[in-house]
């Protein structure tokens, strides 16, 4: 069993570790994490899952973005211990955070991942989105959570910077 709660400033380390273990090195020259640069998380979506030891069993944070003046969140990193994979953590963290992104209005969410493992949360794949490269174009993914959200919309994602 575990519990589901926003990140805090105290569990970075711990996610940060997590990341360090689960993605092969040099996971932030990717291009996704251009789109980070300088842009605040979306806070109440970063979620940590604890198991019953108060242990981190998983991640998943999100971030704004920007495709032809629209916003959307940008889904990642998730993801989960090694010893907690194929318990359905990674399943939980996703299917919680997106109820709650609809829940507080985002109408878009997008990610770059593996098509089977997220067609199953409703992903399908963006065609005309671009992510920086080198970002395999096939593996730019995008789900509704209003309906006709993605209708329209092409072009390069961009950061969403703060105003000020």
């Amino acid at each position: 069993m575990f519990d589901l709660r926003e990140e805090t400033p105290d569990d970075w380390w711990e996610v940060e570790a997590l990341y360090d273990l689960c993605f092969a090195p040099g996971r932030e020259a990717l291009s996704s994490y251009r789109l980070r640069d300088e842009v605040p998380k979306v806070a109440a979506l970063c979620l940590v899952a604890r198991d019953e030891s108060g242990v981190i069993g998983g991640a998943i944070r999100y971030w704004p973005v920007r495709i032809a003046g629209h916003r959307a969140l940008l889904l990642g990193p998730v993801a989960v211990h090694p010893t907690h994979q194929g318990e359905g953590v990674g399943a939980l963290l996703i299917a919680q955070s997106l109820n709650k992104a609809q829940d507080i209005g985002w109408d878009r969410v997008m990610l770059v991942g593996d098509p089977p493992y997220y067609s199953r949360f409703g992903f399908s794949h963006l065609p005309g989105v671009v992510m920086p490269p080198p970002t395999n174009p096939d593996r730019v993914l995008g789900l509704e959570l209003s309906d006709g959200a993605w209708d329209g919309i092409t072009g390069a994602v961009e950061r969403d910077l703060p105003a000020g």
